[in-house]
């Protein structure tokens, strides 16, 4: 049937639509109702059509095609990587590996010490049973010790196919400088080094240069920063190491980038395809002679800013999702860190459900069989241009005012990611967001392990040399500040109880005890949930029965105006009288001494903070 289904619909115009939606809306704004403005500052509408792609540039290339904005390959597999800490002991980061290899893994990551990395014998038993042609070796942290490492593995690597070796060594003295805020051995030394590491590199597929992106989504930047800045890094690493005489085919092909993948599913996909396009202009305005030193490569891990110590679990759907965006969009290698990562070691089973997320989107789900899934799409091929647009305004902005490392020493850039920072801090206050089982629907049981509970907010120390030279950036997680008001309230030795005290309309009783229950519970304060009572009195005489030490008043706004002054009175300083709801009579209620009202347009972390000191927490 060689007809066309929708051959035998009319087409529908744009102008019709249009005026379709402005009739729903019946005189409500059109921009405030439907166009959705993002943190990164991109006006995104209620609906694409293919009109939209008539003045998109990146569409005219294939997968494996400059700018590489549909992939530097033409195929979608991506490396399977976890990854290690080998500072303590290497056999044992060996045997985590080997497991982790033995199922499913592609691609190891080891986290050293800086100075001291593995040589010898040492690093003889980091990569005991690895076979170096068929698994990919990542080397973090390793600092000034880079060259010291690279040589050890060249020659660990002596005899092998150098094309089936791959290796890449985290060498990133700007990132380590932006968040410690000075470097031991100074900045000017680390780029010595780096270039000493770049130059004693020669197996094809050795990357030695780190580009460290994901700090910035770590410490609340948007996604538009996060790619502008690690641009700037990158172009940062290209002209300091171009002025101390490599060339730029020297350079780009050792680099290898790090994003995280943060939860905006499809702003994610389009980050990835619009900065592989940007950083292949930036290389090509330096006229490199090979093709390979055009192509970005991309490793993506999880964001661990949006992590959660309270209801753990969810962490797995968040990185699922998160893990999603990565493959869809294409990345080189993916990590998915472990659930329980942001409050203790791994766990065996964290560790296999992290690998297994993406063995179910390879296996079962085929992510891998399609190359750039997105490709076409109206919103997603709208969206990379977007980002592109916005993320190269603000690279060219840095560059313009001499580049990442003058803009960070002047404070700029720290300066518009913590601004970033204090929105969604302000959002997930007032629950504008969501973070699933921390400033929203609770786990009211949960209690935290006690060695959890005990255990402090990491803080990233600055160079032990002494005072920074600039401040850092603040690597964080947006839980943390509500994660410390439950933890103040499991760690008080109290057992503060909010009783609902329900009565008058059940709509609205049960609609504003649940809203209640779900805000208390944030601050790990029992709650005591009522159906109704039939009368605020009877009400009135459980709550004290109960020993309450918090009562919330739960009813309709007409209720409120007669029965919340009765139940004020009655309970007097036994208990801390409020009101759920926002009420018309509110003035009329603070005047006889009701002074307590929570509601949507709440600051719950601030209300929360109140309420605890006013419980003695």
């Amino acid at each position: 049937m060689s007809k066309k289904l929708f051959a035998e619909f009319p087409a529908v115009s744009t102008e019709q639509w249009e005026s379709v939606i402005v009739k729903d809306l019946k005189g409500a704004d059109y921009n405030k109702r439907l166009i959705w403005k993002t943190l990164e500052g991109i006006n995104v509408r209620p609906y694409y059509r293919a009109e939209d792609l008539a003045k998109l540039s990146h569409l005219a290339y294939a997968p494996g095609q400059y700018p590489f904005v549909r992939g530097t390959k033409t195929n979608n597999e991506w490396l399977i990587r976890q990854d290690y800490c080998a500072k303590e002991s290497v056999v044992d980061a060996n045997a985590k590996a080997l497991n982790a290899l033995h199922r499913g893994a592609q691609s190891i990551g080891f986290s050293v010490k800086g100075k001291e990395v593995p040589t010898g014998s040492e690093l003889d038993s980091l990569l005991k049973d690895i076979d170096l042609e068929k698994v990919e070796i990542n080397f973090t942290n390793a600092g000034t010790g880079s060259l010291q490492l690279v040589k050890a593995l060249q020659a660990k690597a002596a005899g092998l196919n150098p094309e089936k070796v791959r290796l890449s060594i985290a060498f990133d003295p700007l990132a380590k400088y932006s968040t410690k805020g000075s470097l031991c051995a100074g900045l000017e030394q680390n780029i010595a080094a780096l270039k000493d590491a770049v130059e004693a590199t020669t197996l094809p597929r050795f990357r030695t240069i780190g580009v460290n992106a994901s700090i910035f989504n770590n410490s609340g930047s948007t996604s538009v920063q996060e790619l502008a800045f690690g641009l700037a890094m990158g172009n940062e690493y290209i002209a300091q190491l171009t002025d101390a005489g490599l060339s730029i085919d020297q350079i780009a092909p050792r680099m290898k980038f790090t994003f995280a993948i943060g939860p905006n599913y499809f702003m994610e996909i389009a980050k990835f395809r619009a900065a592989r396009m940007l950083w292949a202009n930036i290389v090509n305005a330096y006229a490199p002679k090979s093709c390979c030193a055009l192509k970005m490569k991309i490793h993506a891990v999880t964001s661990a800013w949006n992590t959660t110590v309270y209801d753990a679990n969810t962490n797995m759907l968040r990185s699922t999702t998160e893990a999603m965006s990565g493959a869809i969009a294409g990345v080189d290698s993916l990590e998915v860190l472990p659930y329980d990562a942001c409050f203790q070691a791994p766990s065996d089973l964290s560790d296999r459900f992290s690998r297994n997320t993406q063995l179910l989107l390879k296996e079962e789900s085929y992510f891998n069989r399609v190359v750039d899934p997105a490709a076409g799409s109206y919103y997603v091929e709208t969206l990379t241009a977007s980002i592109a647009d916005a993320a190269w305004a603000l690279f060219k902005e840095v560059e313009s005012k001499g580049g990442y490392l003058a803009e960070f020493k002047a404070g700029n850039i720290q300066a518009q990611v913590k601004a970033s920072a204090n929105k969604l801090d302000q959002n997930l206050a007032t629950r504008r967001t969501t973070l699933l089982g921390t400033n929203q629907f609770p786990n009211f049981n949960e209690k935290l392990a006690p060695e959890v509970l005990k255990t402090k907010t990491e803080k990233h120390q600055c160079c032990e040399s002494g005072t920074p030279e600039v401040e850092a950036l603040k690597i964080y997680r947006g839980a943390e500040a509500f994660e410390a008001v439950r933890k103040a309230t499991e760690l008080s030795g109290k057992a503060p109880k909010a009783f609902m005290l329900t009565f008058g309309s059940l709509a609205f009783a049960r609609a504003r005890a649940q809203f209640s229950c779900n805000f208390f519970a944030c601050a790990g304060i029992q709650v005591i949930d009522n159906t109704k009572f039939a009368s605020v009195e009877e009400g009135i005489e459980a709550a004290l029965a109960a020993n309450a030490d918090i009562v919330v008043a739960c009813s309709s706004d007409e209720e409120y105006e007669t029965a919340a002054p009765v139940i004020h009175a009655a309970l007097g300083k036994k208990a801390v009288f409020v009101v759920a709801g926002d009420p018309a009579c509110k003035e009329a209620l603070q005047a006889q001494g009701v002074n307590n009202f929570i509601n949507v347009k709440s600051n719950v972390l601030e209300t929360l903070k109140y309420y605890q000191q006013e419980l003695g927490i």
